[in-house]
Formats: C-alpha cells, structure tokens, sequence
C-alpha cells in the first residue's frame, strides 16, 4: 500500500511511502527571505515530511538540491552541512543542480529514506 501526504498543489503530493522507502518535496515557506534562510526553512520542511512518514534526515540515502543561482552553492551547503551533521554515517548521496524556479524560490529540495 502507497501512503501519499497531499501537498498544496493539485496534481501531486509532499510525500510518499512504499514499505520501508519514503520520497519527499520541499521549498521554503517563505520565498521573500535570502538563499540561507529559504535552504533553512526547507529543510526543517524536509524534516517534518520524514517524521510525519516515520523517518528523519539520519536515515536519508539520497537527495537532490535545485538551486535558483549557482554562485548560492556554497552558502546553501554550510547549511546543508549544519543540519545534515557531523556524523558521515548520516550523509547521504547528493546532487546539487542549478535550475530555473517558479517566482522568488530559490531552492527546492527532494529525498529519499529508509524507515
């Protein structure tokens, strides 16, 4: 049995589960603040998704960041670094892309994990 978490948009959902897998989809939910804060409130989002599915970011095994601006890489990963940790244990695989966002987003973020 698939779980699905309706987002607010038609047409698709925040997050999804299959067994012992869970997909999730995030942006910030404020778009009028910098790279920083918007990669901040993200992922706190990814974060709530995984928990709501039985999961957290420790048990991420792969994720992929669309960013607005290329030249924002390096701030968005000091804050992927923080709130991913310092435990390699908890490091997921990850891409990084630079993309073209709908309004002021300036980044998007999608994972999966294991529960």
């Amino acid at each position: 049995m698939i779980e699905r978490k309706s987002g607010i948009y038609d047409g698709r959902s925040r997050s999804s589960a299959y067994k012992d897998l869970v997909w999730t989809v995030a942006t910030s939910s404020d778009t009028t603040v910098c790279i920083e804060q918007q990669t901040k409130l993200t992922l706190d989002t990814i974060q709530a998704n995984l928990l709501e599915l039985g999961t957290d970011k420790t048990k991420i095994v792969s994720a992929q960041v669309y960013i607005a601006n290329m030249s924002d890489k390096n701030t968005m990963d000091t804050v992927w670094k923080s709130w991913i940790g310092k435990n390699p244990e908890h490091w997921p695989q990850r891409a990084c892309l630079g993309v073209s966002l709908e309004g002021n987003v300036l980044i998007e973020v999608t994972v999966t994990a294991i529960r």
